[in-house]
């Protein structure tokens, strides 16, 4: 009996074996499966992040070279007209589907409208009046550090390194504003496109309410025709008492760019990438913007780029850098 029985538990041993060698590969198959698809929505949300950041670079530099043809309210208000139109055929349909839904978070798309359509490409539009669109990308750059003060106020630790970031960008900025003085006597650009990444930051950590409900096209949709609803009487003013603009291929060009590129397009993709990896990460990306504006700013334009410029980029990016990383648990 005691030989039966050993024979009997060696052979359930074996099969045993067997059919855990069998299903070893099997696992670690499911396993790296799974590790690809975790990893291919992050890939696509950073390449997401990557296409609005160097999108929205060109739109400072349209900024910058509509200023002395093109009031900046005017700019505002038709890029957004435009931006409607490119976005109606493929949204219509799906926000009449959502309209009750729509009513319901009003509020919410009242705000995200206000700062992401009504303030911040006005903003972005007066300072490029009176200050150059390499300044203009690297002040923005400082705004996903914005987005770890509203995660601060909301409850979470950054703990010292973020704390650090944070402090270095922000000397960054003030010595590009001032020229290097710290006499605090920025250019009345410089202070626009301040307030410009505030309302940018704003909107960014509020895209992290967004009901999820809400499909990507009728929350753009909706965003961009109460932008453009609230910059109406503003831009009623601007054109009774400056006038309008000679529509010329230098002025409806980059119009069509703004409205249909770094408004539609580059905003859903902004938009989307956020609802996979996070506004903290999607920051990360948008670092890269001053270096885009830069490039850009230099060919179109022919702006200089001086030391103080590349020494304040220096400042900006390891800032930004610090202060997007995670804070210690």
């Amino acid at each position: 009996m005691d030989r039966t029985t050993s024979t009997r538990a060696a052979a359930t041993a074996a099969t045993a074996d067997t059919a855990a060698s069998a299903a070893t590969p099997t696992t670690a198959t499911a396993v790296n499966k799974g590790v690809q698809r975790a990893a291919g929505p992050i890939g696509v949300g950073l390449a997401l992040a990557a296409l609005a950041t160097v999108v929205w670079s060109g739109s400072f530099v349209t900024s910058r070279a509509l200023a002395d043809s093109v009031p900046p309210i005017q700019h505002a208000f038709w890029r957004w007209i435009i931006a409607i139109a490119a976005v109606a055929p493929f949204a219509v349909r799906q926000t009449w589907r959502q309209r009750a839904l729509l009513r319901k978070h009003i509020r919410f798309l009242l705000i995200a409208s206000l700062l992401g359509v009504t303030i911040y490409n006005t903003l972005v539009n007066q300072a490029g009046v009176t200050t150059t669109a390499g300044n203009m990308g690297m002040i923005m750059a400082a705004s996903p550090v914005l987005m770890a003060v509203y995660e601060r106020l909301g409850g979470a630790r950054l703990g010292a390194r973020r704390v650090t970031g944070m402090l270095v960008a922000c000397a960054g900025v003030l010595v590009l504003v001032s020229g290097g003085s710290l006499s605090m006597d920025f250019a009345v650009g410089d202070l626009w496109i301040i307030a410009g990444a505030v309302s940018f930051g704003s909107y960014s950590a509020l895209l992290k309410r967004k009901p999820a409900e809400i499909g990507g096209l009728p929350f753009l949709f909706a965003t961009f025709v109460l932008g453009a609803l609230m910059l109406l009487p503003v831009f009623v003013v601007s054109f009774v008492v400056q006038g309008g603009f000679e529509p010329t291929v230098g002025t409806v060009s980059p119009l069509l760019y703004v409205g249909v590129v770094s408004s539609a397009i580059a905003f859903f993709a902004w938009n989307k990438a956020i609802s996979i990896i996070g506004a903290a990460r999607a920051g990360v990306i948008y670092y890269l913007q001053p270096v885009c504006v830069a490039l850009l700013s230099f060919a179109v334009l022919g702006e200089a780029m001086g030391w103080l410029q590349v020494m304040c980029m220096g400042l900006i990016l390891g800032g930004v850098v610090l202060g997007a990383a995670r804070a210690k648990k």
